[in-house]
């Protein structure tokens, strides 16, 4: 039994696997290695013999359980996982002595609907598992919750973690970290983090991955410097994975000299690191030392890819370098990197952002490959920019034969007709969204104090300290009037009175929440908020005149880009 095992581990190819299992059969012991051939086929990246398995697998007349196994496994690993599952199905509705799903089955087939996001078929399967009797099974409910949390039932995936109670291993807190945290459920996944270490589990550089990247999301700056200590502490940070991740946590927690820190102890950088720290530069405006960036890739023998391009053409696109970006992207196909819509999008940004928007509206026209609805909403933008209505309306007309109900698309639009107060064009847009019952995203923003994360909306009054808040907003509002500041209400896309557009300017979320900061944070100490939109230009200006009065140091990240305001100026120069 041992011999076989080692020759199958030594067969590197179809003609030694087909030798073998001449042998095998000629001798009569190929019912009893069998399933072992087929797995080492099925499921061997470097020979790819899955069809050869495939073809095995249907002529035997009775297979066994491990050798459904095999088979669901391989098929499971094809960029067409769904057959992996249609193989399951075919097992369970003809069971025989001899062939039962039995542990290793389900989870096979789980991992096939996690690869496949098949919900449904996980929670068919899931409901098989309690009826086979498998429940008390660690790594099958690991699967199970693995899947869920990829399918995006983050619910069902918290279902089945409770339920696991003594069970959970290290393998399933990770599993509902990260799925958390990919979930768009940043702060449950930092709260699960902190319960893992609570309750005696010691983080591994999975888990601490996830966390990190809930961190990213939260631009929680006080619990990822804590996880970082752990790493440092553990000698996590020999992971070049790890050193990654902090690096993103620490540029979009607003820290980019920290995250270059980490950036330049990394022995043995990988493609990934290089990247990383570029976009972390570019999202910053720093684009030059981007660009330096990029161009000492090749110095180290780094070969830049797709993405390389992109976060490269990013720099450009927020620090202005119009004609660095244009050299960039036409060197491309000398250098083997083909550009896809991605990059053919940055360029559009890039000149509509200088507001030559007919050379950008040229490129959408003749590029090559199909431009997407996220290339046409980002000429919108720039139409709303530069108030250019006559290409808005064909840029919109675009949208709409390409399908997209966005609700970005209506706002842009509406935008344009407002700012040149063409109030019917604006009633006429808001009807529409209305009869396709499209709703506008309200714009919020939160900061962190003291490892708590706050939310705010426009005009909120929700938040336990509003009254201290708004005060504070009347303070700083007589303050910088003495700078000269004057509300700019043409960023009120509203047909309302002037007194209403400066008290609607006010109470935007991003300068409720600076102002939280003002009262919360220890003076000098940095105030950072994230917001999930682009930071209006009456906000922008009055969080400069703030940084300046009140010598705070105030990081804001946008939707698009990272804003640091600093003794009366930003790190954008007003370009964004």
């Amino acid at each position: 039994m041992a011999f076989v095992d080692s020759l199958l581990q030594n067969c590197h190819s179809l003609s030694h696997i087909k030798q073998l299992h001449a042998h095998l059969t000629t001798t009569g012991l190929f019912p009893f290695h069998r399933s072992k051939l087929l797995d080492r086929c099925a499921t061997s990246p470097s020979l790819s013999l899955l069809p050869y398995a495939a073809f095995v697998f249907r002529h035997t007349p009775s297979p066994s359980t491990n050798d459904y196994n095999a088979i669901i496994r391989g098929l499971a690993l094809t960029p067409t996982p769904t057959r992996a599952l249609t193989c399951y199905l075919h097992m369970s509705r003809a069971p025989t002595t001899t062939t039962r799903p039995d542990a290793l089955t389900c989870s096979f087939a789980l991992k096939a609907c996690a690869r496949a996001l098949a919900l449904p078929e996980a929670a068919q399967i899931h409901s098989q598992v309690t009826r086979f009797g498998f429940g008390l099974d660690a790594l099958l409910q690991t699967t199970l919750l693995d899947v869920y949390a990829k399918a995006g039932d983050l619910d069902g995936a918290r279902k089945v973690f409770e339920e696991m109670t003594s069970r959970r291993d290290i393998a399933s807190w990770n599993a509902l970290i990260a799925g958390l945290a990919q979930g768009n459920r940043p702060s449950e996944a930092l709260e699960m983090f902190k319960r893992a270490g609570s309750e005696g589990l010691r983080a591994n550089e999975v888990t601490v991955l996830g966390a990190l990247s809930a961190c990213s999301q939260l631009g929680a700056t006080r619990e990822g410097e804590k996880i970082w200590e752990y790493v440092r502490g553990e000698g996590l940070d020999l992971n070049v994975q790890v050193c990654n991740a902090a690096i993103d946590m620490y540029a979009k927690c607003g820290f980019v000299d920290k995250a270059y820190q980490i950036f330049e102890r990394v022995c043995r950088k990988s493609l990934v690191t290089w990247n990383t720290m570029i976009m972390a530069l570019a999202m910053h405006g720093d684009g030059r030392r981007a660009m330096e960036l990029f161009e000492e890739m090749g110095r180290f023998g780094v070969c830049p890819d797709s993405v390389s391009y992109l976060a490269a053409l990013c720099a450009c696109n927020h620090a202005g370098l119009v004609d660095e970006g244009f050299r960039l992207f036409n060197s491309m196909a000398g250098r083997g990197v083909s550009p896809n819509v991605k990059h053919y999008g940055s360029v559009v940004d890039l000149l509509g952002r200088a507001g030559r928007l007919e050379d950008a509206f040229e490129i959408v026209r003749s590029m090559p490959v199909v431009p997407d609805v996220v290339l046409w909403q980002t000429l919108l933008g720039a139409c709303k920019t530069y108030g250019n209505a006559d290409m808005a309306e064909q840029v919109s007309r675009k949208l709409v034969e390409m399908g997209s109900n966005s609700c970005g698309d209506f706002v842009l639009l509406s935008n344009v007709y407002a700012a040149l107060e063409r109030w019917g064009d604006v009633g006429r847009v808001r009807e529409a969204m209305k009869n396709r019952d499209i709703k506008k995203i309200p714009g919020f923003s939160y900061t962190e104090v003291e490892g708590v994360v706050h939310k705010f909306l426009n005009g909120d009054q929700s938040h336990p300290s509003w009254r201290e808040i708004y005060r504070k907003l009347e303070e700083v509002r007589f303050r910088i009037e003495a700078y000269g500041y004057v509300p700019e209400t043409n960023y009120v896309l509203h047909d309302i009175g002037q007194e209403d557009k400066e008290n609607a300017l006010c109470y935007h979320s991003e300068k409720l929440a600076v102002a939280f900061g003002l009262i919360s944070i220890s003076d000098r100490a940095s105030i950072q908020v994230i917001k999930n939109l682009r930071i209006c230009g009456d906000c922008h200006t009055v969080i400069k005149l703030i940084s300046k009065i009140y010598e705070r140091e105030i990081i804001v990240r946008d939707r698009a880009r990272f804003h640091r305001f600093k003794q009366g100026s930003c790190s954008c120069r007003d370009y964004w």
